[in-house]
């Protein structure tokens, strides 16, 4: 298992770098931990939003077609749509264990048993892959890069089939015994445990999308919570060229021992970091305008924005099906996001729009 470690012999620039972007990382995640102990609605969104983009991009990167309108649709009636393509029943797949991950990662081992398991529900749905789901591969396979125009591009060849069992042992048993010594610091080994899995590809199919969700659950179980509320999938998507040459630099010495994962880690180190800069946008955006809001918040709001000043005998008269126990709670939800303002006390309240 030194063979696995070997490849985290950095040059001293390297590791500078890979110093100062996880403590940037780790500072946020403090931070962010904070805040979202307060269950505030506009986390909600942003996971309901950051939720889409993955399952579209993840989804994409392998060749689907699907766009996140689409996407957006599909799970909105997956009930009483019968799944007719493959690209639906890959995103079906994918929500599946994503969703699962989210609400139950910490009872999610890293082991054989549990990886085979969520390899298995990723192609519940795929008629095609019915054969090998959950199984480790029997055939030799290739990790390809699909491009929009329908070309295939042969990135690296993987690990022979025979061999597979033995090596995903040794990665599996490598990563939690690193864990639990905590020498070395959790991004590092989630990201050598990803380069590894793509390198090994121990299934027919999927591997892609596994390791990323792969990457979901790892960070997750380390306590980086915001990794649920920006897409990691979406970056990926966005910068698959430099994904796929960050694994091959890593790739061109496969084996031997020169073979180090620089190019990788620094990859997988930086992406976060530009996750951490989109989140705080987005979070910043949805503070500024009263991000959630569900419907009856709206109609309140659009009514106070109408006929202002009003008070609460206003609304009870113009919304006659929300009680005014409801109306109250959510005078009080506007007030907390800085949407109104009042002015008096008790029944002489009366509300305005909050002036930018």
């Amino acid at each position: 298992m030194d063979k696995l470690q070997n490849k985290l012999h950095f040059d001293f620039r390297t590791n500078q770098q890979i110093l100062k972007l996880i403590s940037y990382i780790d500072s946020f995640k403090g931070k962010w931990n904070i805040v979202e102990q307060k269950e505030n609605a506009y986390l909600k969104e942003l996971r309901k939003i950051a939720t889409i983009e993955s399952i579209g991009s993840s989804t994409r990167i392998e060749g689907a077609q699907l766009t996140n309108k689409e996407i957006k649709e599909l799970l909105e009636n997956m009930e009483i749509t019968k799944l007719k393509t493959r690209d639906q029943q890959e995103v079906v797949g994918y929500y599946d264990v994503l969703e699962l991950i989210y609400e139950s990662f910490a009872d999610i081992s890293i082991s054989k048993n549990y990886i085979q398991q969520l390899h298995q529900r990723l192609l519940k749905y795929s008629t095609k892959d019915e054969r090998h789901r959950g199984n480790y591969k029997n055939l030799s396979n290739k990790v390809v890069a699909n491009y929009p125009d329908g070309i295939q591009k042969v990135i690296f060849n993987t690990t022979e089939p025979h061999l597979v069992e033995n090596e995903m042992t040794d990665l599996i048993d490598w990563a939690n015994q690193q864990l639990k010594l905590n020498e070395i610091h959790p991004l590092v080994i989630i990201g050598l445990f990803i380069y590894e899995f793509l390198s090994i590809h121990p299934f027919q199919d999927g591997n892609g999308r596994l390791s990323r969700l792969l990457t979901n659950l790892l960070l997750l179980k380390n306590d980086y919570q915001f990794i649920q509320y920006v897409s990691f999938e979406n970056l990926i998507e966005q910068k698959k060229k430099s994904y796929y040459e960050a694994l091959m630099d890593g790739q061109k010495d496969r084996n031997t021992e020169t073979e180090r994962i620089t190019s990788w880690i620094i990859f997988f180190l930086t992406s976060l970091e530009t996750l951490i800069q989109r989140l705080e946008q987005k979070y910043d955006v949805f503070k500024t305008k009263g991000g959630y809001l569900n419907e009856r918040q709206k109609k309140i709001k659009d009514f106070i924005e109408k006929e202002q000043p009003i008070k609460l005998a206003d609304l009870v008269k113009a919304i006659p099906e929300i009680s005014i126990h409801s109306l109250k709670k959510d005078l009080q939800y506007l007030k907390i996001e800085q949407i109104i303002d009042s002015i008096g006390k008790n029944r002489g309240t009366i509300y305005i729009i909050k002036k930018k």
